[in-house]
């Protein structure tokens, strides 16, 4: 009798039928998958909608609906041998995006995909850590094991066709079902919570996605419809000093944390011993650099915001460098968002200040190296704008130097989940200590030059929310912004020299300090500071024009 042949655990398991590859339709590979989306990954999405008193029949009607749409989308494009890899591209970014959404209460609508698209690799360096990726692992680890272990049946091509076009029709059938039987209740509820269509994952981030990517493209530098063709400055009489305006754009400084606004907390202590004005109560443009730094700088403003015309025509520093002034802008940060490609830009590098530096961040205090050198060499008027790094989040500990950590214990990561409320605020508001002692710097460097009247501006392009209503960071939908993420600081200090040289009364100045103002006041306000004329320049935006006893 002959011996029979080993057979290893393995083989054996799979004669038994227990390891045995199971054979699946794509379309119910796609249902499984559209489950997994709706049961495991819509958490966030449930526990608000429950919040907002859905009732238990209009969840599952919510259910049925989401389900059904997320399987016609994708069952558009999840075809043939493209189905393994859009399901799990899907499955990947979905639990990437998770993550930002559970620990920061990230929405993801067209503006945060911008932002997405528009990070520069230090800023995406600082937003990576082991915890994002353990979530990614327990995630999309198990539905992807399962997306590779199972077999797609094949099918003759038309049977595939019909297969898919029946299964289509029953998915847009189900979800019609599912919203007519409760639309009452569904309507109001996304009426009562506008940002509850912004939790719904991953379809937010297609539909936001393919928003963003068919935006008109921004136009090449030197292509942009011309703003207040007529600007042109004021004659001044022979032997007047030039006027210099630097103008600092903060970053995610919201104004309920700064000193000079009654906060608890000495935020500004050296702003609070200089001769400025701190304007209280100033509304930004939105709730992202992507969207506040383009509007901040149009005509349009916020009251007339079009995004797709302010990026069509030129910005404010056009229409100022176009009137003869030599327009600089100095970037600590990603870039000046195409309001600068009329003016001459300077990008901080770790060379110019290696001290001052860590990998392929600067503190801030790299935008003042050779500021004066800069002022000096420039005869005549001359407008500088600073873009700090600022606040940046989530890594507020690393925005400012060790010396300026007044506030203990501070959070030291970027993960504010692991924080206390206490640490999270103690490390935001020591990187305000640092832009207030950055301030304090460059109002020194501006008031010892000689050769210009001058003038600071500084104001915050938008705020940030620690955790107020369950939300981290910045970038929520304009219409639901809290305030945190619009109220912002603004000050301003005007040289004896051009306070004269502008009729200027400082003390009505700071009488009106509290009058509500936002970012649109800015562009009629430094046309004001250069007496430039145009048709565009509008007085009752312009915050210097009350008191000025002659009108620019």
């Amino acid at each position: 009798m002959s011996a029979r042949p080993w057979r290893g655990p393995l083989v054996q398991a799979q004669r038994s039928g227990w390891l045995t590859r199971p054979q699946v339709a794509s379309e119910s590979l796609l249902a499984g998958t559209c489950l997994y989306f709706v049961v495991i990954c819509n958490v966030g999405f449930w526990q608000a909608a429950v919040h907002d008193g859905a009732s238990p029949g209009l969840l599952a009607s919510l259910g049925v609906a989401i389900f059904a749409l997320h399987a016609f989308l994708f069952g558009l494009v999840a075809i043939g041998r493209a189905l393994r890899p859009v399901l799990a591209t899907l499955i990947v970014i979905t639990a990437f995006a998770t993550f930002y959404m559970r620990h920061y209460a990230v929405l993801f609508d067209v503006e945060m995909i911008l932002n997405v698209l528009h990070t520069d690799p230090a800023e995406s360096r600082e937003l990576l850590s082991p915890w994002l990726v353990l979530h990614v692992l327990l995630q999309a680890g198990p539905p992807l094991l399962a997306l590779a272990w199972v077999r797609v049946k094949s099918r003759p091509l038309r049977q595939a066709i019909a297969a898919r076009a029946l299964f289509l029709g029953a998915m847009a059938l189900l979800a019609t079902i599912a919203v007519l039987l409760s639309s009452q209740g569904m309507f109001a509820l996304m009426r009562s919570d506008h940002a509850l269509r912004y939790r719904i994952t991953p379809g937010n981030l297609v539909v936001s996605t393919v928003r963003a990517l068919t935006e008109a493209p921004e136009p090449p530098p030197g292509q942009r419809l011309p703003i207040a063709a007529d600007a042109a400055r004021v004659s001044r009489p022979p032997g007047e000093k030039p006027r210099l305006l630097v103008l600092v754009v903060g970053e995610t400084v919201r104004a309920q944390n700064w000193g000079l606004n009654g906060y608890a907390r000495q935020t500004t202590p050296q702003l609070a011993q200089r001769d400025i004005v701190n304007f209280s109560d100033v509304q930004a443009c939105g709730t992202s650099t992507e969207v506040s730094l383009p509007c901040m700088f149009s005509l349009q403003g916020r009251a007339h915001y079009d995004k797709a015309a302010i990026r069509a025509h030129e910005s404010l520093l056009d229409v100022v460098a176009r009137s003869g002034v030599d327009v600089r802008w100095r970037d600590n940060q990603s870039g000046c968002k195409g309001v600068c490609d009329g003016a001459g830009i300077e990008h901080t590098q770790a060379s110019d200040a290696p001290a001052l530096c860590e990998g392929d961040r600067c503190l801030d205090d790299i935008l003042l190296t050779g500021l004066r050198e800069r002022i000096d060499a420039t005869p005549g008027d001359l407008m500088i704008v600073l873009h700090q790094l600022g606040n940046h989040g989530p890594n507020y500990f690393e925005r400012y130097p060790a010396a300026y950590e007044t506030f203990k214990p501070a959070c030291h990561t970027a993960e504010l989940s692991r924080c206390t409320p206490a640490q999270i605020a103690n490390a935001y508001d020591n990187a305000i200590g640092y832009t207030d002692a950055f301030l304090a710097r460059a109002l020194d460097l501006v008031q010892q030059q000689q050769g210009h009247d001058a003038a600071l501006l500084y104001v915050s392009d938008h705020g940030e929310s620690l955790g107020e209503y369950g939300l981290y960071l910045h970038g929520a939908p304009y219409a639901i912004a809290p305030s945190q993420q619009l109220h912002v600081p603004m000050i301003a200090w005007v040289s004896s020299g051009l306070a004269a040289d502008l009729d200027l009364d400082m003390r009505c100045l700071r009488v009106r300090a509290d009058v509500p103002l936002s970012h649109d006041n800015l562009f009629h306000s430094v046309l004001g500071v250069f007496d430039v004329r145009t048709r565009a320049y509008a007085s009752d935006l312009d915050l210097f024009a009350p008191c000025r006893h002659t009108a620019a």
